[in-house]
């Protein structure tokens, strides 16, 4: 059985969204990232780069929110789109690992977690985060989804940032992209997304953004212990 470590996070959610899809069978492990489980050497040793998600299956391990949709996929034969569209799948997966959610990542750190005053990054950030928003938009014209004629794990690696998008943009969240916002009405409509959404509902993940939290989720900015 898949052993799935997770957090209520865009990333973690991905995963979670294939998993209900698909229905393979998995084993949830809550990992508090605000309390910083994801540091600890036994998580260390499953992902090395210390982020949720990551998966345990038989005895390989695989993280990244990209890299475990592609294996999973792979493996099991499910949303791998139509072999033609393989050139297409990539280039989308791609696009939204490199560029879609990284930069979303920024804005809303820049946006909501950084001190007042950098302007500049701020704008940057947004202003980037924006201009992905707009080429999935433009993409999106007359698609009922990002690759082919079927869902696939490109829609579903899309979910997860997109779903965060009036953290990511503002208020108006999705309402200057409406294709955009067309197809995310119409994939947070099937009924995996809210099995995902339940995804360990009972565990208490800390949800204080206190020093510990800020330490935990952004090492970088601190000194070396």
């Amino acid at each position: 059985m898949i052993k799935f470590y997770f957090h209520h996070t865009p990333n973690p959610m991905k995963v979670a969204l294939f998993l209900e899809e698909t229905g393979l069978p998995y084993e949830v492990v809550p990992l508090d990232t605000l309390k910083g489980e994801q540091h600890t050497p036994e998580y260390k040793a499953i992902n090395p780069n210390a982020k949720a998600p990551a998966i345990i299956d038989d005895e390989t391990r695989v993280f990244d929110s990209n890299a475990i949709l592609m294996y999973l996929s792979e493996k099991s034969g499910k949303l791998t789109g139509k072999p033609e569209d393989r050139g297409e799948m990539l280039s989308w997966l791609m696009f939204i690992a490199s560029g879609l959610g990284p930069y979303s990542g920024q804005s809303v750190h820049f946006r909501h977690a950084a001190p007042e005053g950098l302007d500049y990054a701020v704008n940057r950030y947004l202003r980037e985060a924006q201009r992905h928003y707009e080429v999935l938009d433009t993409h999106m014209e007359g698609r009922e989804f990002i690759v082919g004629d079927e869902f696939t794990i490109a829609d579903v690696s899309a979910w997860g940032w997109i779903d965060k998008a009036p953290v990511v943009l503002g208020e108006e969240g999705l309402a200057p992209y409406p294709n955009l916002q067309r197809w995310f009405n119409s994939i947070d409509s099937r009924p995996a997304v809210a099995r995902a959404r339940n995804i360990a509902k009972d565990v208490e993940f800390k949800k204080e953004f206190d020093e510990e939290a800020k330490r935990a989720f952004f090492p970088s900015n601190y000194p070396k212990a």
